[in-house]
């Protein structure tokens, strides 16, 4: 499942509410740091020379795209995602920030929304286009590095959960912590961050990271890897519920 266009929707989101997809990834493959078991895009493909949309096509597009629906849509949030990770476009911090202009010129009242892997996090410009954001939706899949090299297979194969945990806590816990819970396997690998060993590790995570929200959820489309398990509404509430009862503000997707 690839988007096609710079924008699309407005869509309903299962978390965010009404969404125009912000799509600054290229539009013909994935380009991503990670290759997620669970990823609605696929697998990532070798490639040569991504072709990246420009700033000014992405400006043009997204006020086009306002111009057309401010009328008639109430939007509440304008939304980075799509077909990979979207803050390995180099021009990132000057995308959000020209994002965030038309926001306040068309419809002031919408949110700017990342959904972002945590891999380039160690990137000044990043973070400081993230803190133009008003939702940082960063993920933590595990918080061990076996099951978490299992689960995104991170490009970067010297990628460490304590790196990410370093890098997360620059926010002091202003951001939403996104993690997909999930059983299954894949080439011969077992894969479930649920068992008591990985769920200690990320309470642990979430304690010392302390974000203001917590988005758990699980598989909703196809997956690359098929022989992936798709958790129950209760089994999802019993991960939350220890977090709930320390005040934690958890939303489930199940």
């Amino acid at each position: 499942m690839l988007f096609q266009s710079i924008t699309y929707g407005p869509i309903h989101s299962r978390r965010l509410g009404t969404s125009l997809g912000m799509e600054i990834m290229p539009l013909e493959h994935k380009l991503c740091t990670f290759d997620c078991v669970y990823c609605e895009c696929g697998w990532n493909k070798p490639v040569y020379k991504p072709v990246l949309p420009t700033r000014k096509e992405i400006y043009d597009a997204l006020e086009t795209k306002l111009q057309e629906i401010v009328n008639d849509t109430c939007l509440d949030v304008i939304t980075f995602s799509g077909n990979g990770e979207p803050t390995l476009h180099p021009d990132f911090l000057e995308i959000v920030r020209d994002t965030c202009a038309l926001r306040d010129k068309y419809c002031p009242s919408a949110k700017v929304s990342v959904l972002s892997n945590s891999t380039q996090l160690g990137r000044s410009d990043v973070v400081e286009a993230l803190r133009l954001c008003d939702n940082r939706i960063l993920k933590l899949d595990a918080a061990t590095d076996t099951m978490m090299h299992r689960i995104d297979r991170p490009v970067n194969e010297q990628l460490t959960v304590a790196q990410l945990i370093q890098w997360l806590a620059q926010f002091n816990g202003d951001f939403t912590l996104q993690t997909c819970f999930l059983r299954g396997e894949h080439n011969g690998e077992i894969l479930d961050n649920t068992t008591h060993e990985e769920l200690t590790a990320w309470y642990q995570a979430v304690e010392t990271l302390r974000p203001k929200q917590i988005m758990i959820y699980v598989i909703d489309r196809k997956t690359p890897e098929e022989h992936l398990t798709k958790l129950s509404r209760e089994e999802m509430d019993a991960i939350a519920a220890p977090l709930v009862a320390k005040g934690f503000d958890v939303s489930i997707s199940a």
